[in-house]
């Protein structure tokens, strides 16, 4: 809820710490109804069986995990061990799936990090662009090419990609398992020591700025500028749309008039009256978008073969995995969360007017 009176830190503080209280209660919702999913599916204990085990080891397994219990008990011994940092065993991975988590999400953070400073970047400029020359061939340039970055799947978008940058022209590397895997220290952690490194925290371009590694830095930009592209490529479209429509209300306000009354010129009207109140609500598509491409980058960390978080969750899913599909569920939901949270007092910074409750 929003106010216009009162201390605006305090109302700033309420509202923050009446958000993250809000998460408990999201949280055990998803929790809830996955875990119900799972249950629902088979049997949860098929992740944890190999052929090789016997009835008593499988009765062993069912025992350490309660998979004998009453559904609400089970599920009580799930949340219990979550709170406590136990969430239980990634099969796909071969390790707890909080290490799983912490594994992958760097290479996601990353990948989703690099395509948003893209989308933001064409996105807003496309926007502005088109909205100062509405209804010219630049508009409705700008216009199809929104629509076809709603219009076209994602997995076809990448196989394009793949195919005219790597293939035909080979100006970017095929990303590989191996490749990718060993880049982002998930495998590999020798990949730094060559250069005296012995403690990288796993972005690898983070790590290679912070150390001067350059080649290594262009290397991986090679790596990631691919799916990236290919991923935000509906961000942009979203972004263009939304900068445009608010771009083409705010220059019809009073104060925009105003400023070229004044003799101000067009540039100057259009960066710092014009488009700083047009990027309100474009700031609720951008935090959103980002926080649903952290957390569900699936289809194009499955194409590039990227190890983040959406192809694990891929992966997890079609060998049953359901401790991990429950680990990348609740990370996903606090990613969405948090976002919605950083978007609202984004919002009211951008705007002055609003102070938050």
């Amino acid at each position: 809820m929003f106010s216009t009176a009162g201390d605006p830190v305090l109302r700033l503080r309420t509202f923050v710490i009446r958000r993250l209280l809000l998460l408990i209660p999201v949280l055990l919702g998803v929790s809830l109804f996955v875990f119900a999913l799972t249950r629902i599916a088979g049997d949860p204990a098929a992740a944890y069986i190999t052929e090789k085990m016997g009835p008593q080891q499988i009765a062993i397994i069912k025992e350490q995990f309660h998979l004998n219990a009453p559904i609400p008990e089970q599920y009580y011994y799930w949340l219990d061990g979550v709170v406590h940092g136990n969430w239980g065993y990634s099969k796909v991975d071969g390790v707890p799936v909080t290490t799983a988590i912490a594994n992958h999400f760097p290479a996601t953070f990353e990948l989703t990090l690099v395509s948003m400073v893209i989308a933001v970047v064409i996105g807003i400029t496309m926007g502005t662009i088109s909205a100062v020359r509405r209804d010219t061939a630049v508009d409705h340039s700008t216009r199809m090419v929104a629509l076809a970055g709603v219009a076209l799947p994602i997995f076809v978008l990448g196989l394009i990609m793949q195919y005219i940058f790597s293939y035909q022209l080979g100006w970017l590397p095929i990303n590989g398992d191996k490749d990718v895997q060993g880049l982002y220290l998930i495998n590999a952690p020798s990949w730094f020591l060559s250069n005296g490194t012995t403690s990288p925290t796993g972005y690898l371009l983070l790590d290679t700025i912070f150390h001067n590694d350059w080649t290594r830095f262009i290397d991986a930009l090679q790596h990631i500028i691919l799916p990236a592209i290919t991923l935000s490529f509906s961000s942009i479209a979203i972004i263009t749309r939304i900068m445009r429509g608010s771009m083409l209300e705010v220059m019809n306000l009073d104060y925009v008039k105003t400023a070229r009354s004044k003799g101000l010129p067009e540039r100057v009207v259009i960066k710092k009256h014009a488009r700083r109140n047009a990027l309100i609500p474009t700031t609720t598509v951008v935090g959103l978008s980002f926080g649903g491409l952290l957390g569900g980058a699936v289809l194009t960390e499955s194409i590039f073969s990227w190890p983040g978080l959406g192809r694990w969750s891929a992966q997890s899913t079609l060998t049953n995995d359901w401790a991990s599909i429950l680990g990348f569920t609740l990370i996903t939901a606090v990613i969405y969360v948090l976002a919605n949270l950083i978007v609202d007092i984004m919002y009211a910074y951008l705007d002055p007017r609003v102070r938050l409750e």
